[in-house]
This record gives structure tokens, C-alpha cells and sequence, in this order.
């Protein structure tokens, strides 16, 4: 139960962040700065009794790689979707008037493209950082983990939203910052990523 709710306060304060600085007044152009610190401190505070996933896709790879139990796999989903919905419940509760508008794709590929590239991007350093025996006991990882996140907000938050994660991709939906028929796009982009990123892990470190 501890780790659940560690997801659950993880994904709520990333969705949260995510929600409090795209909506105006907001953070401006320094968002994914925001955003990516959020991730980096949740992570630390919560690596170290949940695995500091609070993303869905993340889960999945983790699992994939073998270092997440089959029976805590939806359980993990549930507790990070349900942060996710209470984050932006209780940004609709206090935000400011003037939400940003939400975005629209005037094609779902280049959005699918972006989710994938940092979606895998983001597994592919989780599982390095926090997974791997030659990683182990370092100090760094929440600091690569939220970099990764900020690096691809910056790159591509124009083109898809820079989600790279079902539950933000919940999220943002349920805000208005992204449309719903963005949000197909979206995870289906995040899952694939998150497939590859494992098994790309996997042909590079064998069984670790």
C-alpha cells in the first residue's frame, strides 16, 4: 500500500505542476524548467519505496524489464491515474481565468513521433539510472530522470503537448490543455516507447 500512495503523490504533484504553470499566469516559457524539477524531487523523495515511476508508460517498462511485480502493475496504473485526476480537479478548483487554449494537431504523426522519441528517451534513462546493476546506489538518478522530462518539454511540447505519460496525458485532457482526440495519439505514442525502450534495454544489457 505505501508504494501506491507514494504514486499517487508523485503523479499528483507532477500533474499538477504540469497543470499550475501551462495555465495562465503560469510559468511562461519556463514551464518545462518547472515541470522536469517536480519530477526530479518527487523522484527522490519516492524512489526509494515505490521505484518513483508516476507514469504509466514507465511501469510498463520497468515491468517488461522484470523489476516490477506482475500484480503491481495495475495497481501502480490506478494509484497514478487517480493522482493525475486529482491533480487537475484541484487545479480547476484554483486556477486563474484565461486557461490557456487547448492544443490541437493538425496531424496526429509528427504528435505520435514526439511521444514516442521522449517517451522512449525518458524509459530508456529510468531503466539505466534506477534499474541497472551498474547504476546502483547513485545519487543522480532523480536529477536525469526530471532533466529528461524537461529537455523534451523544451523540444517538442509544441508539437504534442510533451506528455510522455499517460497520466499526464489524462491529466491535460481533463484540464482543457489538450484535446481528447489528441489523447489516442498521445498514449499510443507513450506505450510504443515505453515497448521499445525495454526491450532496447534489454538487447544492450542482456538479463543484467
Amino acid at each position: 500500500m505505501k508504494k501506491f500512495l507514494v504514486e499517487f503523490i508523485g503523479t499528483f504533484f507532477l500533474v499538477f505542476t504540469v497543470g499550475s504553470t501551462v495555465i495562465t499566469p503560469g510559468a511562461g516559457p519556463l514551464a518545462p524548467l518547472a515541470i522536469g524539477a517536480s519530477l526530479m524531487v518527487m523522484v527522490f523523495a519516492g524512489g526509494h519505496v515505490s521505484g518513483g515511476h508516476f507514469n504509466p508508460a514507465v511501469t510498463l517498462a520497468v515491468w517488461i524489464r522484470g523489476k516490477v511485480e506482475t500484480k503491481s502493475v495495475i495497481p501502480y496504473w490506478i494509484a497514478q491515474l487517480l493522482g493525475a485526476l486529482v491533480a487537475a480537479w484541484v487545479v480547476g478548483t484554483i486556477k486563474a481565468s484565461g486557461a490557456a487554449q487547448p492544443l490541437v494537431l493538425a496531424s496526429w504523426r509528427p504528435a505520435f513521433v514526439a511521444e514516442f522519441l521522449f517517451t522512449f528517451a525518458l524509459c530508456w534513462v529510468v531503466l539505466n539510472v534506477a534499474t541497472s546493476k551498474g547504476t546502483a546506489g547513485n545519487s543522480f538518478y532523480g536529477l536525469a530522470i526530471g532533466m529528461t522530462v524537461m529537455v523534451g518539454a523544451f523540444a517538442v511540447g509544441g508539437v504534442s503537448g510533451g506528455a510522455f505519460n499517460p497520466a499526464v496525458a489524462t491529466g491535460i485532457s481533463w484540464m482543457g490543455l489538450s484535446s481528447w482526440g489528441n489523447f489516442w495519439v498521445l498514449v499510443s505514442g507513450e506505450v510504443a516507447g515505453a515497448i521499445a525502450a525495454a526491450y532496447a534495454y534489454k538487447l544492450v544489457n542482456g538479463n543484467d
